[in-house]
């Protein structure tokens, strides 16, 4: 198995690109190890000292280290637990685990703000970070103000505020006249 590895716009993030399915559908974040129950293969990479989070994607890993670590020498076991797990035959999730994160599906209750607010999202913003390791999902939509979760490499990302507040808020201001602000979600 080859494993590529790439930069994140978050220099404590790297993602790992398995060749390989991660999951099928939405996406996983494990941000500390006793998250980690639902996940064989997280489980497997906290045992890396070093890892500080882990966010699955539909096809890669993102992984955060501690700060005191170096990626120099953390990669090595990193890659050496990916191709452990998928040589293993273990699920990357077992079933109905609590951690994951599908696309911002419609609720029948939401109105048509938060759907528009939903489809930007979905169709706009989620692919492209993505790319970048991460995800943003929808949290809530109050007085004007969308709250969003930052998950994988957008957690703790230096570049995130300038993404949200340059980026995101500004595409959902310029399509949804109703949308004031763009929040991060505290956690």
């Amino acid at each position: 198995m080859f494993i590529q590895t790439q930069d994140t716009p978050n220099p404590a993030t790297l993602k790992f690109i398995p060749g390989v399915p991660v999951l099928e559908q939405g996406t996983a974040d494990f941000p500390a190890a006793d998250s980690a129950g639902s996940s064989p293969m997280a489980r497997r990479l906290f045992q890396v000292d070093g890892v500080a989070g882990v966010f699955l994607g539909g096809d890669f890993i993102a992984v955060t280290k501690v700060d005191e670590m170096d990626w120099f020498a953390l990669k090595p076991s990193i890659l050496a637990g990916i191709m452990e797990h998928f040589a293993s035959g273990l699920p990357v999730i077992e079933d109905n685990a609590g951690n994951m994160t599908d696309a911002n599906t419609d609720d029948d209750e939401d109105d048509d703000t938060v759907k528009q607010i939903k489809h930007l999202l979905d169709t706009r913003v989620r692919p492209a970070v993505a790319m970048d390791g991460g995800d943003i999902v929808f949290q809530d939509f109050d007085d004007g103000v969308v709250t969003l979760q930052m998950r994988g490499a957008c957690q703790g990302c230096p570049s995130s505020t300038a993404t949200l507040k340059m980026g995101i808020e500004n595409m959902l201001k310029h399509y949804i006249p109703q949308v004031r602000e763009v929040r991060a979600a505290d956690f």
